[in-house]
This record gives structure tokens, sequence and C-alpha cells, in this order.
């Protein structure tokens, strides 16, 4: 299609927002127009980013928080005023707590409109505040550098996170009359290692100890960290469990000294292995992904915390050395002081029962109902068809502690997973996003019949973009995550029951394919031919969750 010049392209303040924008690096735009934000989306169309239409602000942010988590550089929403950017804050929420660079950016009412009661008048700025690192307005061109600056080293310096920036109508319209300087290529200083004096106070209190542990978390999974881990634990060989985040920081090598992962219920192998340890090194584990309270049993027990940035010092979580700096400078340094340990063997009993535990669970594994699937007997097709280059992306719900785990990766962001909000309805945004980025390579995400129906309306931006992706929607007709939680407590549930949707029928509406399938050999065929299929599939499968309340049990040697 070709593309109109806009009248004044290159002379508004939209068209400098977009040369900042080029200047960082920016490929990808996800966004709705509206009469308060449209002159920016007509200076991006003379831009090599690519603006990408999607069907709600919230998935548009979750989109961008895809691209923020997968390539560590700022993704990218834009919204029009009034509820186009309040329907940014459930995305800018989960991106800042979960550590995704994300900026967003919303029209707003005339400067001379801001303080009154008209037609989308609202305090965006204020709003946004709490849920991001950065929230500002830009008030006269001049300063439309220097926000989206400033907002882009926000998003992208550690703990990354959401920023978002407010543009009255006014000031994206006016003329630009000077030339301003280009701010939006700045980036943050990089780190070096924490200081040698304190990385060597952590190797002797690593030396000193008879069963240390590794616990990863959110930042762990960043690629380069994970490099850093797995030459750290090898070189160590001491005994690992992580965080639903830090999905595939281990390589297969590694598999040995891997206890499972922990989050939500205090009731894994993991939470064995912690609950023994006599020293925890905690490698870029965030309070947020699982409470310190449930699995740092052991409050006066030393922990050696390894991160970017300090802790947010919890009773349960008070690191009594802290290594702040690179990740993977710090960890280099510290593999060099601790290599060749020989007390990483202490606690190898409990990751022989953890194994145990895996091989039992899988072997009994079936659904009692007939034309439905036990979660296992779905996690191990997908463990046999899926290859280990492919991204899963999960939505909240029971079914994503079933793959969280039973489902073995092992490259760095492989599996990504809503661990700090626990947010319903990403799956199908980030599955576009990693097939935005790496469109040769299929994209599995996976759904509950319930956060499916919050984004699923963007299934038609997924065939527009001819999305590489297969989604998994595993069917129930409730919200289970909530059903078993209520069942625990109440012994009965309530308010989680919804109808039927045929959802084959739904994905063919908006021109995907759509399966329904009944058993493990046509889920195997259907994921086969997903496999084969240019563009996204929607596989629907009905799934027996009666061994569900099991995943809350407690595990018996945490009960002594």
């Amino acid at each position: 299609m070709t593309q109109k010049k806009a009248p004044n392209a290159g002379k508004t303040t939209a068209d400098l927002i977009v040369r900042n924008l080029e200047a960082h690096g920016v490929d990808h735009i996800v966004g709705i127009p509206g009469a308060k934000i449209d002159r920016l989306f007509e200076a991006l169309e003379d831009s090599p980013i690519r603006t990408i239409v999607a069907r709600h602000e919230q998935n548009a942010v979750f989109m961008a928080g895809g691209i923020g988590r997968i390539t560590g550089k700022a993704g990218v929403a834009i919204a029009t005023s009034g509820p186009g950017v309040s329907n940014l804050t459930t995305g800018l929420a989960t991106a800042t707590s979960e550590g995704d660079a994300v900026l967003t950016i919303g029209g707003a009412v005339g400067r001379a409109d801001l303080l009154k009661l008209t037609h989308q008048s609202m305090d965006t700025v204020s709003m946004l505040r709490p849920v991001t690192k950065y929230s500002a307005e830009i008030g006269d061109p001049a300063a439309a550098s220097e926000v989206i600056g400033n907002a882009l080293r926000a998003a992208e310096s550690p703990r990354q996170g959401g920023a978002f920036v407010s543009i009255p109508m006014d000031v994206l319209n006016a003329e630009i009359t000077k030339d301003y300087p280009l701010m939006g290529k700045r980036s943050f200083a990089k780190a070096g290692p924490a200081p040698e004096d304190e990385i060597k106070d952590a190797a002797a209190a690593i030396k000193k100890a008879k069963k240390p542990v590794v616990l990863l978390g959110m930042k762990a999974s960043k690629p380069e960290n994970a490099e850093a881990i797995r030459a750290f634990i090898k070189a160590t060989n001491l005994p690992v469990t992580e965080t639903y985040q830090a999905a595939g920081t281990l390589s297969k090598d590694l598999q040995s000294r891997f206890c499972g992962r922990i989050g939500l219920f205090h009731n894994q192998y993991g939470d064995y292995l912690l609950q023994e340890a006599d020293l925890v090194i905690a490698i870029g584990y965030n309070p947020i992904e699982y409470d310190p309270g449930l699995w740092n049993t052991k409050p006066d027990r030393p922990i050696v915390n390894i991160d970017v940035v300090p802790a947010q010092l919890d009773n349960a979580f008070n690191p009594e050395i802290e290594l702040i700096g690179s990740i993977v400078h710090t960890l280099k340094h510290l593999t060099r002081e601790v290599s060749g340990l020989s007390n990483g063997a202490a606690l190898d009993k409990i990751l022989e029962l953890y194994r145990a535990s895996q091989k039992l669970a899988f072997e009994k594994a079936k659904s009692t109902q007939q034309g439905m699937l036990h979660p296992l007997e779905i996690i191990k097709v997908m463990e046999d068809i899926v290859a280990q280059d492919m991204t899963i992306c999960l939505d909240m719900g029971s079914f994503h502690i079933w793959h969280a785990r039973f489902l073995d990766v092992f490259r760095a962001r492989q599996m990504l997973i809503s661990n700090g909000q626990q947010t319903m309805g990403v799956a199908l945004p980030w599955g576009m996003s990693a097939s935005i980025l790496n469109p040769a390579q299929k994209v599995i995400s996976v759904s509950g019949d319930g956060s499916f129906m919050m984004s699923s309306m963007d299934l038609e931006t997924a065939v527009r973009l001819k999305s590489n992706l297969i989604h998994i929607i595993w069917v129930d007709q409730h919200f289970n995550m909530v059903r078993i939680q209520e069942e625990k407590k109440y012994g009965r549930d309530a308010a989680v029951a919804f109808g039927p949707i045929d959802f084959a029928a739904f994905a063919r509406s908006f021109g995907a394919k759509g399966i329904n399938v009944n058993s493990v050999e046509s889920f195997k065929a259907a994921l086969r031919e997903g496999m084969e299929t240019q563009g996204p599939v929607v596989i629907a499968v009905p799934v027996d969750y009666a061994d569900n309340p099991g995943l809350m049990d407690p595990l018996p040697a945490l009960t002594k």
C-alpha cells in the first residue's frame, strides 16, 4: 500500500517523537488510534517502524511487554486519551512487577482542557504512576526528546519495567521551530561486577556452608545471565531450584542438579531443598515471584543475594551478603573463587526424590473421563512434539501450574509466565510478539477457556499478522484456579462456572484454523497439523482436572 505523506511530516512534535523512537532502534509499535493521538500514527506512516493495530489496548501493552521480555529492549504501545489510556493499566502493572521493559504513549486533551470536565479528560499521569517506573507528560514540544529519552531509560534500566508518557493533543500537533537533539538513542550505563571484597565474602560463605542451595529468579532467565549461571553450576555442582519465571535457565546437561520450580503453594521438592539448606544463593530473585515467607522457613539462615538492584528487605528475605552489579560479571568472578566445591552433593537425596516423583506422576497420569485428557497427558504430548527452540507462552490458571512443574525447557526465556501479577490474558499477545520477533519459528501459546476469552478479540490480529503460532485452550468451563482454592478453603466453589464455546468454530470465524480434540491421539494429530500450518491454529482440549486438588496437597517432608 502506498504511504501517504503527512502535510507536516518532519515538523511536528509527533514527528520528533517518532525520530527519537527510530534512533532508539524501535522496530514495532502496537496500538489503537483515536482523535487525540492520531497525529502520532500519521507520523509513523512515514517511518520504517512497523505499526501494528491491535483490537484492545490491554493486548497492545501485553504485546509490547512480550517484546520487552524477549529482547530486553522496550516494547512500545500507543493508546488514545481517556479509556484508551486507562486500558493500559493492567499491562503496565504486569510489566513493572515482572521486569519487562515497556514504553506506552497516550493521547490527552489539549492543555487548556486538562483540568476541565470535558470529553476524555483524565489525569492519566497520576493514575499510571503507581504501576510504572516513570510517568510524565510532555508539556511543550521542547520537552519531547527529553521526556521520551528519560522514559526509555527508565523502562530499560535495572530493574526493567513500564513507562508512560502523556501528550496533550495541541502539543502533539505543534510545529517544531527548532532543531532539538534526539535523546531516544541514549542508553543507561552498563554495570560492572559487584565489589571484589564482597565477592570474596560470598565465596567464603559458600565454601563454609555444608548444604548450599541456589535459588533462581526472574532475572536469572535473561539469556546472558543464564549462560553465566550455567557455568557457575557446572563449576560448583550445587543443587538448584527456580521460580516459574526462571524457567529455561538451566541447560539439559545440568538436569541432574535441578530440583524443580517453586511458586504459589509451599509443597514442592524445591521447597524441601530450601528447607534443608544452610545457605541460599538467590540469583535474580524478586519476592513478588514467590513470597519469601513461604519458602524461607529459617529467617536466620544466611542468604547471598546476587542481583542488579538491592533487595527490597523482608522479614523473611534479609540477605546477609548482597552482590549488586552485573549478574554476568559478578558470577564470573564468583565462579573463579568457588570453582571445584565438594559440598554440592550433600542434598542429592532430595534431587533423587524429585526425579522419582516426576517419573511416577507421568506414569500414573490418565484421564478418568471419556473424551477428556489428563493435564500430564497433554504435557507429555507437548514434550514429545514441541522443539526446544520454540517459545511457549502461558496464561494464568491451574494449567500454568501443571506446565511450570512438569514441562522441561532448557532455553532461557523459552517459557514465558506471568509470575508477579499472575495476569490472565497474556498468552495470545505474548505469542504474537514472539512470532513477530521470529516469524520463521513456530510459537506455542496456552490458555484456559477463561483466560483465552479475556484477550481473544486479538485472534483477528494474529490472523492479520499471519502469526506462526499454535494456541492451545484447556477447556473445563470454569475459572479452575479459583475453583480449587475455593473448594480447599470453603468446601465448595462459588461464581466460577460459565457456558460452553465451540472454540474451533470461534477460531474459524476469525480466519484461523480451529481444531477440537477428544483424545491423546487426536491431540497429537492436531499438534502435528498445527506445526505444518502457516498462520494461527487454535486447538481446544477438554481437560480432566480430577487431580487438581493434588496441586495443593502438602509434601510430607515439609510437615516435619
